[in-house]
C-alpha cells in the first residue's frame, strides 16, 4: 500500500525543465513548491570560460557538485580549485562567484536551502527549446535580472 506522504519522484538527465541563463544551461529537479520549502536542485551546464557575477545570497545556503569539468570558486577569501567529484558550501551572506577552466563545458548541480531562490532563475531565464547551450542570439536581460535580484535577496557586486 502506498504511503498517502509519498511523493517520490525520479528524473532523468535532461526530464526537468530547462532554461537558457546567461549562456548556461539550467535544469530544474526539484523546486521549493515539490519539497515544501526545504531545498531546490538544479543541474547546470555552463561553457568554457563561463563566470558568474561575484554575488551574495541573503536568504538561503548553496551547495555545489560539480558532476563534469573544471571550475576555480571564489567562497569569502577562499580560493577552490573544483574538478569532478568536489563538493563546495557557499554559506548565505558570504560573496562567492566561480569560473569555468579548461576547453570542455562543466556540470554542476546546485542545491539552494531553503528554497526559493530556484524562482529567480526561472523568473530570469528563457524557456530552452533544446537541452544544449543556448545559441549565441539569445541574450539575458539584465534590467529584469537586477530587478529580480533584489526580490530574491541577492547582492550583485560585479
Amino acid at each position: 500500500m502506498d504511503h498517502p506522504l509519498n511523493k517520490a519522484f525520479a528524473l532523468a538527465q535532461a526530464e526537468g525543465k530547462i532554461f537558457w541563463f546567461l549562456g548556461t544551461l539550467l535544469e530544474v529537479k526539484i523546486t521549493g513548491e515539490e519539497t515544501n520549502g526545504v531545498f531546490s536542485l538544479l543541474e547546470e551546464i555552463d561553457p568554457p570560460n563561463f563566470s558568474t557575477p561575484l554575488h551574495i545570497h541573503h536568504n538561503e545556503d548553496e551547495f555545489f557538485y560539480i558532476l563534469e569539468g573544471k571550475a576555480t570558486f571564489k567562497i569569502g577569501d577562499k580560493t577552490i580549485a573544483a574538478k569532478s567529484g568536489t563538493f563546495l558550501f557557499a554559506p548565505r551572506d558570504i560573496a562567492h562567484m566561480y569560473t569555468i577552466e579548461g576547453p570542455a563545458p562543466a556540470r554542476i548541480l546546485s542545491i539552494l536551502m531553503p528554497a526559493g531562490l530556484e524562482n529567480f532563475f526561472i523568473e530570469t531565464s528563457i524557456p530552452a527549446t533544446e537541452y544544449k547551450l543556448p545559441p549565441a542570439d539569445v541574450d539575458a536581460d539584465m534590467d529584469k535580472l537586477f530587478a529580480a535580484a533584489a526580490k530574491y535577496g541577492v547582492e550583485i557586486l560585479d
